[in-house]
C-alpha cells in the first residue's frame, strides 16, 4: 500500500473534490477527443472531461484512488468514458500523438515534459498545474524538491504555443497554497486563434 492509498483510505484527501476552476472557463475552447488525466488521484478533473463526452485515460500509481475515482465516474455517469490505469507516472510510456487533451494538477513531473508533450496530438492542449516554491507562508503541499522554481514551468513549455500562464498563492489564510498554471497548445505560426475568456 502507497502512502496515497493511505490518505485516499482515511479520507485525509477529498474523495470527490471539484475539478480546476480553469479547466471550467477553458472547456469550450479545448478540442474535443481523447484525454489523459496525469496522477488523477480520485478523478478530480478527469470525471469532469468524461462528463462532457471526453474519453479519458486517468493515470496514478495508487489503486485506492482509483478505485474512489472510479465510483465517481460511475455515480456521475461517465463511467463508459474513463479508462483507468495504474501506472507510475515517471515510468509510464506516453504514447506519441495521441491525445487531445493533457491535465496534470498538483504533481511535478517536468523530467517527463518532452515525452509528455509528445503524446499531444497537433492542436492538442496541455494543462499543467504544479506547486510553485514561494516566500510566501503557506500551509500545504510538498516539500521544494517536488515544487517547480518562478517561470520553470514557463521555460519547459515555450516550444508550445503558450495561452495562459500565471503564478499564484490561493486559498484562506490558514490553509494557503501556490502554484504555477500554464495552459499551452501543440501548434505554430506567427497568427493563430486564441481563447476568449472572461478576466478575473
Amino acid at each position: 500500500m502507497t502512502d496515497w492509498d493511505e490518505r485516499f483510505r482515511t479520507g485525509e484527501y477529498p474523495t470527490d473534490p471539484d475539478p480546476a476552476p480553469v479547466l471550467r472557463e477553458y472547456l469550450e475552447w479545448f478540442p474535443d477527443g481523447r484525454a489523459l488525466d496525469i496522477a488523477t488521484g480520485t478523478g478530480r478533473n478527469a470525471v469532469f472531461l468524461a462528463a462532457n463526452g471526453y474519453q479519458v485515460d486517468g493515470i496514478d500509481r495508487s489503486r485506492k484512488g482509483l478505485e474512489i475515482a472510479r465510483e465517481n465516474a460511475r455515480r456521475r455517469g461517465a463511467g463508459e468514458n474513463c479508462n483507468w490505469i495504474q501506472a507510475d507516472a515517471f515510468d509510464y510510456d506516453y504514447p506519441s500523438g495521441t491525445y487531445d487533451l493533457i491535465t496534470i494538477r498538483s504533481f511535478e513531473i517536468t523530467d517527463r515534459l518532452p515525452e509528455i508533450k509528445a503524446a499531444l496530438t497537433e492542436g492538442g492542449v496541455l494543462y499543467y498545474q504544479p506547486h510553485l516554491k514561494t516566500t510566501e507562508a503557506i500551509d500545504y503541499g510538498p516539500s521544494d524538491d517536488h515544487r517547480v522554481s518562478a517561470n520553470e514551468l514557463l521555460r519547459a513549455c515555450l516550444d508550445l504555443t503558450v495561452l495562459h500562464y500565471r503564478e499564484f498563492v490561493t486559498g484562506p489564510a490558514d490553509h494557503r497554497g501556490a502554484y504555477a498554471q500554464l495552459i499551452a497548445r501543440k501548434s505554430s505560426g506567427e497568427a493563430q486563434s486564441l481563447p476568449h475568456v472572461s478576466q478575473d
